[in-house]
């Protein structure tokens, strides 16, 4: 792979020509990266790209790499999602959940983000592969409206702060630690995230989370009395990986999906494709 972007050509290519000689430029290039990667640099940081659901997302280290197990939060999502949902990706990353959920939905999706390097990735993202995302630079789910959206779906840092000598050193020495580690016991933003969902969902919407390892019983106890069929989904190696919840109740006429902020938020809307717009206003 290293070698294929060396050459800014696939590795069909490789396969299709031994006989390619590296020039002296491509040497260059090529002994870089394999020293960025003797460091313990992530590939997909070197090569700045990840597939996706199918999809290429460009990745640099202000956000987390794409994983695989993260698809089955979108699978979830397609199962649950009602038909014209507003859909809010909380702790958007590279903004692959939210752009996916758009180009699979149609749906209107929105997406927040408490990096502002992690913003500008994502839209990028959104903007390379035509998904019409609203980007808010913000904490959590503060920026929204009480019943403004219809489903929910978030890849929260879950990693406890004591495991951290204990991560790959691909993790714990290159990917951003503010994506990675929630507090000491991995649960802290479960918690908020849960409480803020159950004020900024309609009745009847939905809660999607990813789940850290050995955190599905601790984070289904979170729900309160107001959360209907929550359900746990595994992945392809059995670990629990997915929770759903529902909150109780209808049907409702939606709301707009902002709070209308205190004097001077910080904080940041854009739409990709689309001009920047102000938080608030009419």
């Amino acid at each position: 792979m290293l070698l294929a972007h060396a050459l800014h050509r696939d590795r069909a290519y490789l396969f299709g020509h031994p006989e390619h000689e590296l020039s002296e430029l491509e040497w260059l290039h090529y002994g870089r990266y394999l020293h960025e990667r003797m460091q313990g640099k992530p590939t997909q940081y070197i090569t700045g790209r990840q597939e996706f659901y199918g999809r290429d997302f460009r990745v640099t280290p202000d956000v987390l790499i794409p994983r695989p197990e993260t698809e089955h939060v979108v699978e979830t999502a397609l199962r649950l999602a009602p038909r014209d949902a507003r859909i809010l990706d909380v702790g958007c990353g590279s903004g692959c959940l939210a752009v996916t959920l758009r180009l699979e939905t149609g749906a209107a999706v929105w997406a927040t983000d408490i990096s502002l390097a992690a913003i500008r990735v994502a839209m990028g993202n959104a903007q390379r592969l035509d998904a019409p995302v609203s980007f808010v630079a913000c904490d959590l789910l503060s920026a929204f409206a009480a019943g403004s959206m219809d489903l929910i779906v978030s890849n929260p840092p879950y990693v406890p702060l004591g495991d951290q000598a204990g991560l790959q050193r691909e993790v714990r020495d290159w990917e951003p630690h503010q994506a990675l580690f929630a507090g000491p016991t991995g649960l802290e933003l479960y918690e908020r995230i849960v409480r803020d969902a159950e004020r900024v969902l309609r009745p009847g919407g939905w809660l999607i989370m990813e789940l850290g390892f050995n955190t599905s019983g601790r984070v289904a106890a979170m729900f309160s009395s107001h959360w209907q069929n929550v359900e746990i989904a595994p992945d392809l190696a059995g670990i629990p990986r997915v929770i759903a919840a529902r909150l109780e109740g209808g049907q409702s006429c939606p709301q707009p999906p902002f709070r209308r902020p205190a004097a001077s938020p910080a904080i940041l809307a854009a739409q990709a494709n689309c001009p920047t717009t102000e938080i608030g206003t009419s």
